[in-house]
């Protein structure tokens, strides 16, 4: 099965005003991120705040996310739900439309709190498309799913035929280590933290990743995977510095799902506000926020359109 080379960026969902899904800018944020050096988005996830949209509405955007695409630009759905027949019928749809790939996180409700438990909820998912590859997302933080991931590994080898690896977004480099060195690196092993993107490439890690801060910062988050490629490590140091100063503004105003759909508005790039119960920034936070982006020197070194 195909791994994945360079990074992924998980979109916001644009919105108009009123709240209502806004399809209109999808294109351009595809060629956007395709410009910018990103190789695919993992649609309808946490940044695009996935849980809380309707089914139509998240197979609306995956359809458009897939005739928009730019060519070899992957188009990957996360299709979890906390009704498992939603998660199904989205998986059979992202097939039908020509999705490169599928994956999904634990649902929020229930916690799963068994491997076994887990599997079965990815296996069920996986056979609705199982042309396609799947990715279990781990984020344990959303969903309370503290689970070993190399015990997950162990379950869905053999069992699962289309199990592609793990979009894994947690803080133990340790076990994101173990998960990619077992089975003689099976498994597609993802990396989801954008902060800590060159200690896992010491490692042998992140040959592919999926990110979120990528929306805005795509073009210095694939510098270091760059700068690590041609053996310049105090470049990839600043690279990842960078990211992580970024990262320390976004984390003074609710994180990335709020911060960062305002960043791309500052950008000249609105895809309007995030949905209730998400507390949207207001425009005295936006200009505190704008002066530390500019303190740091980002609008110099953030995407292009």
């Amino acid at each position: 099965m195909e791994k994945i080379i360079g990074l992924i960026d998980a979109p916001f969902t644009p919105m108009l005003a009123n709240g209502d899904v806004n399809l209109e800018p999808i294109e351009a944020y595809a060629a956007m991120l395709a410009k910018n050096g990103l190789k695919g988005v993992f649609i309808n996830g946490s940044s695009g705040e996935g849980y809380m949209l309707t089914t139509e509405e998240r197979k609306q955007l995956a359809e458009r996310w897939v005739a928009v695409a730019p060519e070899g630009f992957k188009v990957i759905v996360h299709v979890g739900s906390c009704c498992l027949r939603d998660s199904v019928a989205l998986a059979r749809h992202a097939a039908g439309i020509g999705a490169w790939g599928i994956g999904s996180m634990a649902p929020p409700f229930p916690h799963i709190g068994r491997i076994e438990e887990l599997v079965e909820y990815c296996e069920t998912i996986a056979a609705a498309a199982p042309q396609l590859p799947f990715y279990y997302y781990h984020i344990p933080a959303f969903n309370g799913a503290y689970l070993p991931m190399v015990d997950l590994l162990k379950a869905v080898d053999g069992r699962i035929p289309n199990f592609a690896g793990i979009k894994y977004t947690y803080e133990s480099l340790y076990e994101y280590n173990q998960c990619r060195l077992y089975g003689n690196g099976k498994f597609d092993m993802l990396h989801g933290q954008d902060e800590t993107i060159l200690p896992s490439l010491a490692q042998g890690g992140a040959k592919g990743g999926i990110g979120g801060t990528t929306n805005y910062n795509g073009r210095e988050l694939v510098a270091i995977i760059d700068a690590w490629n041609r053996g310049d490590i105090e470049a990839a140091r600043e690279h990842q510095n960078f990211a992580q100063a970024v990262i320390n503004v976004i984390c003074h105003y609710r994180g990335n799902i709020v911060a960062g759909k305002r960043i791309m508005k500052l950008m000249g790039f609105d895809l309007g506000p995030n949905r209730v119960p998400f507390r949207n920034m207001t425009d005295d936070e936006e200009q505190r926020m704008k002066a530390e982006l500019e303190a740091i020197g980002f609008f110099g070194k953030c995407n292009q359109f």
